[in-house]
């Protein structure tokens, strides 16, 4: 994958600590409810990037990973739409929470944790974008140095980023939580309220779900949760499949 370790220090131990995690010995079905209390804690100290407010009756929880199809073609055909409607409304609190599978979902992340939280989101979108530009590349380091250099990042800046034990750390321990206390079995994966929602979803099939959650009295308002883009680089044409499902973490 041409990531060394004098390139990346924290990665070369990822992708040995990664090839060791297995999957959880029970799968949740579609549907079933998981402890809230335990969802709402991501485990390893992990700290959530929460788009909506505190106050929104629905939380809606994503466990993605760049490297998965299913993922990108939520991010780029559905994400905006629900966010416009049920974010920026107040009706719901979401968190794309990460779901490392390999090395390159550990370096996509730990770019969009070192972009800051006002860009963090832009940065996980514009690499589900051109998923297929650097997670396909024969070099995806040198793809994905491209990519947040048209972030804003420079050498030093995103070798910098790719060294943060903490942060990865918490996402591995993120990671065997969603595996062994929620039982996910793939990518994405949705929890509306602790409801097991699994593999792409529309916007009709969120809103299926959410709906009858919103009290009758909810009043919306524009919470502007959604942060503007910051010139996102061109997503490759065939970023985002049109068929449905979850991408398997096995």
């Amino acid at each position: 994958m041409n990531f060394t370790r004098r390139d990346t220090l924290i990665l070369a131990a990822a992708a040995s600590a990664l090839s060791l995690c297995g999957v959880a010995t029970a799968s949740a079905a579609e549907g079933d409810v998981v402890d809230v209390a335990k969802l709402m804690a991501p485990a390893g100290d992990y700290v959530d990037h929460v788009q909506g407010s505190d106050s929104a009756p629905v939380t809606v929880i994503e466990y993605a990973s760049p490297t998965c199809p299913h993922c990108a073609a939520f991010a780029v055909n559905v994400a905006p739409s629900f966010v416009e409607a049920y974010v920026n409304t107040g009706k719901v609190k979401f968190i794309t929470r990460p779901f490392v599978r390999n090395v390159l979902d550990a370096a996509v992340f730990m770019l969009a944790e070192a972009a800051g939280p006002t860009n963090y989101h832009n940065v996980l979108t514009t690499f589900f974008k051109t998923q297929e530009t650097w997670a396909a590349s024969a070099a995806p380091r040198d793809a994905i140095l491209e990519i947040a250099k048209q972030l804003g990042f420079t050498q030093e800046t995103f070798d910098a980023a790719l060294t943060n034990q903490a942060l990865f750390t918490g996402m591995e321990a993120v990671r065997e939580q969603a595996l062994n206390d929620f039982g996910l079995s793939g990518t994405p994966t949705f929890y509306v309220n602790g409801k097991t929602l699994s593999g792409d979803k529309t916007l009709e099939q969120l809103g299926a779900e959410i709906d009858p959650l919103i009290p009758a009295d909810f009043v919306a308002t524009d919470t502007g949760a959604a942060p503007a883009a910051a010139a996102p680089a061109e997503p490759a044409a065939d970023a985002a499949p049109a068929d449905q499902g979850a991408t398997p973490v096995n």
